[in-house]
């Protein structure tokens, strides 16, 4: 893996393969605190499930199943006293129906993973960490770029991610 270039309050990594991105989530995963959103957005198959398994695998064990949400629309964990939320939004048509699913929970406390955050609109809040994830055009078939974009809450932290993840790249 390797960091390629850098903006403030923005990252872009590369993982080479799922092993580099779950790496790369379980660095994000021990910085998040309770009432974090992490919105993961990017294409069908583009690695929005992978990341979530590596994060939520960081904070509870790394043989925990993690499977996608995307017809339960949400799984949760107990992870040290906090629960993490992981939605997938795919399958939804109106915002609305996140309050049904128990978005507002989610966000009183939580630490909440959105994939598809998209189609929350005006629901997924303004301060939330935004990751984008996608095959670039030529690679490999397991090679993605990892964009992350800070809200507020998450510029200091995005700063020592940017160091750390360029302490684990030369590693």
């Amino acid at each position: 893996m390797r960091q390629r270039r850098e903006k403030q309050a923005q990252i872009d990594v590369i993982a080479r393969e799922e092993a580099d991105t779950a790496r790369i989530a379980g660095i994000v995963a021990r910085a998040a605190l309770p009432g974090d959103v992490i919105a993961l957005s990017g294409d069908l198959g583009s690695g929005k499930t992978a990341f979530a398994r590596g994060f939520i695998r960081a904070l509870t064990a790394p043989a925990e199943e993690v499977p996608s949400p995307t017809f339960t629309f949400v799984q949760t964990y107990s992870a040290d006293g906090r629960t993490i939320y992981h939605f997938d939004f795919y399958r939804i048509d109106d915002p609305e129906e996140a309050w049904e699913i128990g978005i507002e929970e989610a966000f009183a406390g939580g630490i909440t993973l959105i994939e598809w955050p998209e189609r929350l609109g005006r629901i997924l809040p303004a301060d939330h960490l935004e990751i984008r994830l996608e095959a670039p055009s030529g690679a490999a078939a397991t090679e993605r770029r990892i964009t992350f974009a800070a809200g507020p809450s998450w510029s200091k932290r995005l700063a020592a991610l940017r160091n750390k993840l360029a302490t684990d790249a030369d590693a």
